[in-house]
């Protein structure tokens, strides 16, 4: 992975206009398309503390920061520039001091791949921090530079992440589990189930396989509503003949 390093010319890039009509255009490769330019900050000043070896104070006062999804890059208008990786950048926030708001970052140029060589290898590396100065000092422009350096850094995920998590748990601490700890089953079929679940196994299966059940009782209830309507007529026959039993004596 590539350092914080000095440049003179800015990377190649492309608009985001320029992307979306390459990929609608079905390249033969999108990691061949170039990284999009996510905003361009002119009239900005860097601090960069401590200083960046190579870049002066003067390099700093005055340039273009220009945030691209590979890298972000500060050009100043010596001509001298410096390039940022992403990985590069453990922290950013807006600063809203009064003096001056800026952008605050925490650079960590050992997260990059490479760093300043140190006379004791047991000596830990200081962070570096990078105030970014806009001219306009608006929280407007403040926010659209946090949201574009948000955008591209989330397509750099710190690839140290989950090889610390494996380091911490152990190389065994899935191939070796205490086999003692779980209950290894060794029983018949009728003993897969508790009590509670053969019983409610067992009704499932009444219900599927011998419908008849269902079909007796609802057999049973139509017989029984024949029953009651089949009386209805009984009923109106005996009312007749009892009328014409009373006709008849007459």
């Amino acid at each position: 992975m590539s350092s914080i390093s000095l440049i003179s010319e800015l990377p190649n890039y492309i608009s985001p206009e320029q992307r979306s009509q390459l990929s609608s255009s079905t390249p033969e490769s999108f990691s061949d398309i170039l990284p999009v330019l996510r905003h361009t900050q002119p009239n900005v000043s860097v601090k960069f503390d401590p200083l960046f070896d190579g870049f002066s104070a003067e390099d700093s006062q005055s340039g273009t920061l220009y945030v691209i999804e590979s890298v972000l890059v500060f050009l100043s208008t010596s001509g001298k520039g410096v390039a940022i990786p992403y990985p590069a950048i453990t922290l950013h926030a807006i600063s809203r001091t009064d003096s001056a708001p800026s952008l605050y970052c925490q650079l960590d140029e050992q997260a990059s791949g490479t760093h300043e060589t140190l006379e004791d290898e047991d000596e830990v590396a200081d962070m570096r921090e990078l105030h970014i100065i806009p001219s306009d000092s608006s929280s407007c422009t403040l926010d659209a530079i946090f949201e574009a350096l948000s955008i591209c850094a989330a397509l750099h995920p710190d690839p140290d992440t989950g090889d610390d998590l494996g380091d911490e748990l152990g190389d065994d601490a899935f191939t070796d589990a205490d086999e003692s700890r779980f209950e290894t089953f060794n029983g018949t079929h009728q003993e897969e189930l508790s009590e509670v679940g053969r019983a409610a196994l067992a009704h499932i299966e009444s219900i599927l396989e011998d419908p008849r059940g269902l079909t007796n009782n609802f057999a049973d209830a139509n017989g029984h509503d024949e029953e009651e309507e089949s009386d209805e007529p009984k009923n109106d026959s005996a009312e007749q003949s009892e009328t014409r039993t009373d006709r008849s004596s007459r």
